[in-house]
C-alpha cells in the first residue's frame, strides 16, 4: 500500500477518534444543560454529527484493515495493474495520455491519478504494453494503445515513490 494513503488514513482516523471522545461529549454535555432536548438544535446538531463521526470512523477503519491486506506479490510484473504509470496513445484524439492506477482515495484524474476501480482504471487492468483496449466512458467508448507501462515493482527497483 502507498505509504501518504495510509498515513493519511491514519490521520484521519485520529482526529474523529478525538472529536468523538473529547469534542462530541462536550457539546452534548453542553446542549444538555440547555434544557428541553425535544427542541434543542445544538444537542440535535451535536448527535447527528456524533452519529456521522462514528459511521465514518468505522468506515475509514474498514478501509485501513483492507488496504493493509494488499499483496504487492500478487500485483502483476508485467501487465498493468496497481501501481503501474501507463502512457496511452488515444486512437479517437490522436494524443497521448500518462496515468498512473491508484487507490480512489488518491485518485485525482486532472493530475493523472485514476483510480483502479474507475472505467479507465478497469479496462487497463491486466493489459500490456502494445494492446488496443475500448473503454466505456461516460461519453462513449474511446479506444487506447498501450504505448508503454511501468509497474509498480518497476519503480520500487529504480527507487521511484509515488
Amino acid at each position: 500500500m502507498s505509504i501518504p494513503i495510509k498515513k493519511k488514513l491514519e490521520e484521519e482516523i485520529q482526529a474523529l477518534e478525538y472529536e468523538l471522545n473529547h469534542e462530541l461529549p462536550n457539546e452534548l454535555k453542553r446542549a444538555r444543560a440547555l434544557g428541553d432536548l425535544s427542541e434543542n438544535a445544538e444537542y440535535i446538531m451535536a448527535k447527528q454529527r456524533q452519529d456521522y463521526v462514528s459511521a465514518r470512523l468505522g468506515q475509514l477503519q474498514r478501509r485501513l484493515a483492507g488496504l493493509s491486506m494488499i499483496n504487492f506479490n500478487n500485483i502483476p510484473k508485467d501487465r498493468i495493474g496497481f501501481g503501474t504509470r501507463v502512457v496511452l496513445y488515444d486512437l479517437d484524439r490522436d494524443t497521448e495520455v500518462e496515468y498512473k492506477l491508484v487507490m480512489s482515495e488518491e485518485a485525482d484524474a486532472a493530475n493523472g491519478l485514476i483510480s483502479t476501480t474507475s472505467p479507465i482504471g478497469r479496462g487497463l487492468i491486466g493489459k500490456k504494453q502494445g494492446d488496443t483496449v475500448t473503454i466505456r466512458t461516460p461519453n462513449g467508448p474511446r479506444e487506447f494503445e498501450v504505448r508503454s507501462m511501468q509497474t509498480i515493482h518497476d519503480e520500487q527497483q529504480l527507487g521511484i515513490g509515488g
